[in-house]
Parts: structure tokens; sequence; C-alpha cells
């Protein structure tokens, strides 16, 4: 048996995204033959009792309260960043320049400048054969990477038009509590950021296309909340003092592709009755396909070219071996969960390391993302003007 060369994890932050990866950094090696063997070796945090907590429940060997220490010693290879938008870049550029492989969550950062700066230390660090990655994780779930497939294939034809939508509810009522994803110095944006980022990198992904231009708006429904006496998921319990929010609760923009294409994209955190409703629609000259990640094993495809007495979108069911990623898990027609995306991230990852190439999306993928982001907020600020990317 071939003994593999081992890659040493350490994961700054322990919250929602803490779980999730860790949860893909258990479970890729298990599933997938890798050609390296990540190991899940500290997990940071700054309260170390929770952080302790956390690391037996998940798994991590040990535990820091320090990433600077942490990223400075010689048995870590990658730093997984998992922690509020506000200090990404500090992390990230710290770690690249220590010759780590740094994966980091979306959005990259909390402005452009920040976002410039990492994507340059990315490719300095590249120079010296070191990986990064944003872990835009969505992309990976496997009917949303067929979609891909399918586009880039013609099976829809010429793409003349987008919408993409991130719909939750976990806002709607205006007396949950605040969070770090509620304060602009933390998070950066509100709805926009934290979801819209994901509608944006999503239909991009499909499609092959970027975004140049936008005209948006953002508004904040609620601007007052109770401040937050105990985190428990995305939200937690209420205190009895008060704090303002300081980001978007909607936003809602149009833009232009670099092919022409206009796309409409809505991200909202009110959107009641709606939990995790990230849906992706192209419509081509021959064809469409639709994505929604609440029935994330399925695409809906229409043949437009079909007998015009049988057309209509057909369910197709994402899980046969032949279908991205798939052939890991189970049989055809056993589902999988939000959870297999970050083990599809973990192993996408791994591979790109062993091979000495590039992941995608990467720091500049992420810094374009970034840039959109940035352009909507202006033009909402400017009246809705169009605003280029």
């Amino acid at each position: 048996m071939t003994t593999k060369a081992p890659l040493r994890v350490a994961m700054v932050g322990y919250g929602f995204m803490g779980a999730a990866h860790s949860q893909g950094w258990r479970v890729a090696p298990r599933f997938f033959d890798l050609a390296a063997t990540p190991e899940m070796t500290v997990l940071v945090g700054r309260d170390a009792e929770r952080t302790s907590a956390a690391a037996e429940n998940w798994g991590w060997a040990e535990t820091s309260t320090d990433w600077r220490e942490t990223i400075a010693r010689d048995d870590i290879d990658i730093v997984d960043i998992v922690t509020p938008g506000d200090s990404h870049a500090e992390i990230a550029i710290a770690a690249l320049e220590a010759g780590k492989h740094v994966l980091c969550e979306k959005p990259l950062a909390n402005s452009v400048a920040e976002a410039e700066a990492m994507t340059a230390a990315a490719e300095r660090a590249a120079e010296r054969g070191v990986r990064s990655m944003v872990g835009f994780t969505y992309r990976r779930v496997p009917a949303a990477t067929f979609a891909r497939d399918l586009v880039a294939a013609g099976r829809i034809g010429t793409v003349r038009q987008v919408r993409a939508q991130y719909l939750q509810d976990w806002l709607s009522d205006a007396e949950a509590p605040m969070t770090w994803r509620l304060d602009k110095s933390l998070a950066g944006s509100g709805s926009l950021g934290d979801i819209g980022a994901h509608a944006i990198d999503l239909a991009q992904f499909i499609t092959g296309n970027r975004l140049v231009s936008v005209s948006g708006v953002l508004e904040t429904l609620v601007s007052e909340r109770p401040l937050l006496a105990d985190a428990r998921g995305l939200s937690g319990t209420a205190s009895d003092e008060r704090g303002q929010v300081t980001v978007d609760d909607v936003a809602l923009f149009t833009g232009r592709f670099d092919d022409g294409v206009l796309g409409s994209f809505e991200a909202t955190r009110f959107a009641t009755g709606r939990k995790n409703a990230l849906r992706v629609e192209v419509s081509g000259s021959t064809g469409a396909i639709a994505f929604d990640l609440e029935d994330l094993n399925a695409l809906q495809f229409f043949d437009g070219t079909a007998d015009a007495t049988t057309q209509g979108f057909t369910k197709i069911l994402v899980t046969e071996p032949e279908h991205p990623y798939v052939a890991a898990w189970w049989p055809a027609g056993h589902m999988l969960g939000y959870e297999h995306g970050f083990s599809h991230q973990a192993r996408d990852f791994v591979e790109a390391i062993a091979a000495g190439e590039q992941p995608r999306p990467s720091f500049a993928d992420g810094l374009q993302v970034q840039r959109v982001l940035d352009a909507v907020e202006q033009s909402s600020g400017n009246g809705s003007a169009w605003t280029t990317v």
C-alpha cells in the first residue's frame, strides 16, 4: 500500500462554516481516492473553551487561540479561513507569505482594496508553488456543475438571458437578534455579499461569462434589532439591548455580461417561507436549464429542438455515476445533501495542490465577484445608475 503525503490543515474559525468545512475535510479522503491525505491538525478560535469543544466534536487533533502562531508552524500545509470577512485579508496574506496553501470562504474580502491585496499575494505565492482558492461551494453541487457542462456543450444553444435569485427568510422576524452578518464593519455587506455573491458566482460559472456592468438598489428593511446574547447557527438568542443594522436586507440588480446578455439578480433574507432557494435559470436559443438549491439533486432541462408535442422541462435526477462527483458516493437515485459540496471542495483543492495546478475559483475569481458587489453598491448610492464593474 502506497503511503500518501499528508496535507496538514489549520482551520481559523469554528462557527456555521467551520462545521461545514470540517465535514468536508473529514469525509473527502474517505470517499475520494485523493493524491494526498488532508489531516485535520489544528482548529483556531479566540475562545479557548468553545474552540476546544468544537475541535472535539468535529475531529480536530488540537486547538489554538493564536492564528499567527499557528501559520508559522512548519507542520501546517493548508490554512482554511472561515472567519467573518473583516479578518480574511490579514489572515490569508500572512498565510500565503508563510508558504501555506489557503482556502478562504466567500466573499473573498469586505472591500475591493482588500481583495486586490489578497489576489496580489496569491499571485506572488503561486510563483513559489503555493495555491489558493475561494470557497464558492455551490459550484460543486453536482447538478450545478452539470448545468455548466450542458451550457458549455451547446445543449441550450446561444445564451440569451439569465435569472438568478438567492432567497432566505431567517431574518424575516424583525425581532431576530443582531449577528455579525448584520454589522458592515464585520461582514462588508448584507444579503448582497452574504448570499448575492453566490448567485453572481454561480450565474457566471454556469454561463462561462462575466458581469461587466450593473444597475441596482439595496434596501434595509429593519434598521434596529436586539443584540445577540448567545449564538446558535446563523442566529441565536436575543438580549435586552438593541443595536443598529448597518447592512442591506435586500439587493436587486440587473447586470450585463461580457457577451452582451442581460441578467436579473435578487438576494434577500426576507423571502418569507424560502429557506435556502438559490436559483439560476439560463434561457438559450434552443433550450434552457434551471437549478434550485432547495431541490439540489435535480436539474430542469428544456430541449427546444424536441417535437413540439412532447416539449417541456424535464427533471433530470443528477445521481448517476456519470454525473460530476457522484461516482464516489451512493448507488444511483440515493440523494446527496448540502454537506457534500464541502467534500467536493476539499477534494478539488487537494487534487490541485498535488498536481501543482491553480484551483478554481481562484482569488482572482473572488476579486471579480467583489468588484461586482462594489459596483452594485455604488449603483444603489447613485440612483441605480448603470455602473461599470
